[in-house]
């Protein structure tokens, strides 16, 4: 009963984040109200500079299972970095100090950590709420998924990549990933254990939104990440779609928001909050304008700026994909490291972006992807090349 009270509590976080598809978006008036509510309440922009909202741990880079795809082509055996049990309690221990709404714990394939079950079991003894990620490989079972909710588990996490097979055993090289994908969802619902799918959109899979949207609805999950493709360097730019097509999937996410039961957040497209809080504008039938919503929106979520994410060896990072360590969690605490490193620090600083993204108005509610500006550019706060908006000069 502990465990489904805690999903409960980790359905409210969905949906209290910044960047998910129904955020607290302000009412006439300047108040804010809750997404499906009637009452409006008082709100206050996050604190990004004592706490994150979500620390996410690379358990491990081993995978026995081969894929094609960049990350998963590198890795091999377990790492001799990688954290102790010690050391993994003792970060647990940290993000409940800081009180740090969700861990999520992922990497290559976290099964083949012998200390899996007492690492999950340690963090619900401490309150701290876990998702863990997993790939479909031969080790992950019903048995596994049940022993995973039995010690605390709050919500499994697996990648689509594609409503079909072609689509998603394509994307990692491995015939039968998507049907063992679906037989383990099928588990966690034997089982009461909410569901997240993550899904890369590249140009890929462009087409595979409303199909995804239909498989993702019939499966029942419970959140649904779009991850927007950020190249690991210039010469896979070509997958990343075009401003132009990020607004067309923003309006897509949007419609879809309004009748699915699951919930929509975007990881590395930043700038759908901003789109968001323009539809707030449109519906509003002029009562509020766009300067308006903008104005009153709480900070939003981006790379250092509420979410840290730590490799195998402890490095801190902003951002998945944004690789600038700010230094390492078995040397400083992670506190220290989130709210003092000189990257953390500046990351959160806005005055700091360029081009577009400087002059924005929504710049402390977006702030563009600091990881795709880096990773075409070489300039962390470069103007994000995926965002159509286009701000008024003395906007």
């Amino acid at each position: 009963m502990r465990v489904r009270t805690a999903a409960a509590e980790l359905a409210a976080y969905d949906r209290a984040m910044p960047n998910p598809s129904t955020p607290f978006l302000p009412a006439p008036g300047g108040s804010f109200a809750a997404p499906g509510t009637g009452s409006s309440q008082t709100a206050s922009a996050p604190s990004f500079q004592l706490r994150p909202m979500q620390v996410t741990w690379e358990m491990t880079q081993a995978c026995d299972w081969k894929a094609s795809h960049a990350r998963a082509a590198a890795r091999a055996a377990r790492g001799k970095r990688e954290f102790s049990t010690a050391e993994a309690f003792h970060l647990i221990e940290e993000v409940a100090d800081m009180h740090v709404p969700l861990l999520v714990l992922t990497g290559g394939d976290p099964l083949l950590r012998p200390d899996l079950f007492p690492i999950v079991d340690f963090a619900s003894r401490h309150s701290v709420r876990t998702s863990l990620t997993l790939p479909p490989t031969p080790l992950l079972d019903a048995g596994i998924i049940a022993e995973l909710k039995a010690r605390g588990l709050m919500r499994l996490s697996f990648w689509l990549h594609g409503s079909t097979a072609a689509l998603d055993d394509g994307y990692w090289g491995v015939p039968g990933c998507h049907r063992r994908t679906l037989d383990a969802i099928g588990s966690c619902h034997e089982v009461d254990l909410p569901v997240q799918i993550n899904t890369i959109l590249a140009r890929r899979n462009l087409h595979d939104l409303d199909p995804m949207i239909e498989l993702l609805t019939r499966l029942d999950v419970a959140l649904w990440n779009v991850f927007f493709f950020v190249p690991a360097s210039r010469q896979q730019a070509q997958e990343m779609i075009s401003a132009e097509e990020h607004e067309a999937v923003f309006a897509k996410l949007y419609e879809s928001s309004k009748r699915v039961h699951f919930q929509i957040k975007t990881t590395e497209g930043q700038h759908y909050q901003r789109y968001l809080l323009q539809q707030r504008a449109r519906e509003s039938r002029g009562r509020m304008t766009e300067t308006d919503v903008i104005t009153c929106a709480p900070k939003g979520v981006n790379d250092g700026k509420s979410f840290v994410f730590i490799d195998p060896a402890g490095e801190v990072y902003p951002s998945r994909f944004l690789p600038w360590s700010a230094g390492n969690v078995t040397t400083q605490s992670l506190a220290q490291l989130y709210c003092e490193s000189p990257l953390f620090v500046s990351l959160r600083d806005s005055s700091k972006l360029k081009g577009r993204c400087g002059r924005c108005p929504a710049r402390n509610v977006c702030g563009g992807s600091r990881a795709r500006a880096y990773a075409m550019t070489g300039d962390l706060f470069a103007e994000d090349p995926c965002c159509a908006y286009e701000p008024q000069l003395n906007g």
